[in-house]
This record gives C-alpha cells, sequence and structure tokens, in this order.
C-alpha cells in the first residue's frame, strides 16, 4: 500500500510480463506487451481512511470487477473499465497485497485481478477470481511500475507580517550593507490581492515571482501584473486584521510575502 500511497501513476505488469491495458473501447481491459502507450496508465486514488485504491485509466473509468462471468459456467468474471453514476462502489476498490516485489490485488469480496494465459479464450484476458490450481497461482501477481510521483503537500508557512521585515537602519547603515546576502537567483514568491475596501479579507490571491529588494520595484512590477496605476502596496497587521502601508526594504533573503494592492480610489 506504501508504494500506491507514494504513485500518482502506474503501469501494471503481470506475471505473463505484459502490462494492463484500458481498451479503446471504453469498457473492456486486456493485457499487452507495449507498456509504453497511455492505455497502459493508470492514476492512483486512495480510498479514504482505508487499504483499497482505485485505478482510473486513461479514459476516466475505473477498474471494476463486474459480476460478469467471462464465459458461461466458469468461475473468472469480467473485469471491466466503467464510471458509475452517482457514488462509486466497492466494485471499483482494490486493496494492495505486498508479495515479496510484487502486488496481489484483492476485491472487496476476496478474489483478486487475474491475468489469464494459456489459450483461447482465455488467453490475455482480465478476470478476478480465486486461482484452484498451483499452476495458475502467480497469474494474480503483479508488477508495478512507477510513472508519476504523487506530489506531497509541502508544510504550511506562516505569512511574514510587515513588521518583521529586515529593514535598512538610518543613515549609518547604507544599501550596501544587504550586498553580502544577495536575492536568491530564483527570487521570492509574492502573493498579492487587490482590494479597494482595506476591510476585506477574503479576496483571492495571485502569485508571481519578484528578484529585487526595493519596495518602488515591487510597485513597479506590481503595476506591471494588475494594469493599475498610482497603487499602494500594503500588508495586513496579523493582529488586527488592518491594512497598513509597506514603505521599507524587502528583506534579503527569499521569504515569501503576502500584500494587498490599493489603487488609487481605494487609498486611505
Amino acid at each position: 500500500m506504501e508504494l500506491f500511497e507514494k504513485a500518482k501513476s502506474v503501469r501494471l505488469r503481470s506475471h505473463h510480463d505484459k502490462y494492463l491495458l484500458a481498451d479503446d473501447d471504453e469498457e473492456t481491459v486486456s493485457q499487452e506487451r507495449n507498456g509504453a502507450i497511455r492505455n497502459a496508465k493508470w492514476t492512483v486514488e486512495i480510498v479514504g481512511n482505508s487499504n483499497a485504491i482505485r485505478l482510473k485509466s486513461c479514459f476516466g473509468k475505473y477498474l471494476t470487477a463486474s459480476n460478469m462471468p467471462l464465459l458461461l459456467g466458469l468461475r473468472g468474471k469480467k473485469v471491466l473499465q466503467t464510471l458509475p453514476p452517482g457514488r462509486l462502489d466497492s466494485s471499483v476498490e482494490w486493496e494492495p497485497m505486498k508479495e515479496g516485489v510484487q502486488v496481489r490485488l484483492r476485491t472487496r469480496y476476496g478474489q483478486y485481478l487475474r491475468a489469464n494465459g494459456g489459450v483461447p479464450p482465455w488467453r490475455n484476458h482480465i478476470t478476478h477470481d480465486i486461482p484452484q490450481r498451483s499452476s495458475t497461482q502467480d497469474w494474480i501477481l503483479w508488477g508495478v511500475d512507477v510513472v508519476d510521483i504523487r506530489a506531497q503537500d509541502p508544510p504550511p508557512q506562516q505569512r511574514r507580517p510587515c513588521d518583521q521585515i529586515e529593514t535598512a537602519p538610518d543613515s549609518e547603515q547604507s544599501d550596501d550593507s544587504l550586498e553580502g546576502s544577495p536575492v536568491k537567483s530564483e527570487g521570492r514568491v509574492i502573493h498579492y490581492s487587490v482590494s479597494s475596501n482595506e476591510d476585506a479579507d477574503d479576496v483571492e490571491e495571485q502569485s508571481f515571482s519578484f528578484k529585487g529588494r526595493m519596495v518602488e520595484e515591487l510597485k513597479n512590477k506590481l503595476e506591471e501584473e494588475t494594469g493599475l496605476i498610482g497603487i499602494q502596496i500594503c500588508c495586513r497587521n496579523p493582529l488586527n486584521r488592518k491594512l497598513y502601508p509597506l514603505r521599507l526594504h524587502l528583506s534579503p533573503n527569499s521569504t515569501e510575502m503576502h500584500v494587498v494592492v490599493l489603487p488609487s480610489s481605494g487609498r486611505g
């Protein structure tokens, strides 16, 4: 399960060295040796707080354990790609069970995703059942090739209030004193919102990368971004949520900043 928790998308390789494919009819699934095609890529969805996953095909449909037999009178039932109406049910959920370097994918009812071999009509078909013969025990084992890694959510960063921004002291220290701590080449991220009402605290923010450290430079950049002229840059006090103007130098490091842009008509 840990492998799937880290994977955004995977390819599943059967015991027959073939890949699980979502067929172009957007309904059936099969196995084929060419794993480079998009049909072999499955997006991983984690099911709540359980140990189950869902696998979504390139057509936006889920790998599904159906109740339809592959052939009348035989045990194996079809595995399809479907998009159930309404709420997703347990037929699209699979529980990964580690088996050495491979996994078995078990349905909620105790059956396993199986890649069939042998002669037609079994060959290359995908079913779910429980192998009854020792010669087919390995047919429910799958190798997992991770295609895309799931992006980890970054830890929340506390907003940096303007009164903590490092400033250049009075006349005894010039701007040259900041040259020992240059801004990193990639700059900092500026999050900004435009508001004509200083009490509005829920305005959607936009972001851009900024490499300077002078307020005037930031003002010019924000005027380019917003298309406004004669703006005032403010920060919001984290205690009383009131706005106050940003007039000092930006800190020489790459700390993110959150600012509010006041148009000329909204300046108090």
